[in-house]
């Protein structure tokens, strides 16, 4: 089972924009995701084709389970 933390942002734009970090930490609040969003808006961390990211959209984690019926080689 593999597990992702997917952060939305809106850019100027107008488009959503998503990160998706591998393995989050299991003990993590919404009010750590929250200022780690915040900072990546207020730092001008990332840059996309629509522009500067304006705005926190949400997050969550996405659980994957996968089973292979064949593996592969």
């Amino acid at each position: 089972m593999t597990s992702n933390l997917e952060l939305s942002f809106q850019n100027s734009a107008g488009k959503t924009v998503r990160f998706t970090l591998p393995e989050p930490k299991q003990d993590l609040t919404p009010e750590n995701v929250q200022n780690a969003m915040n900072l990546i808006i207020l730092k001008n961390i990332f840059s996309t084709s629509g522009g500067d990211l304006v705005k926190v959209l949400g997050a969550r984690i996405v659980v994957r389970d996968v089973i292979e019926v064949i593996p592969t080689a």
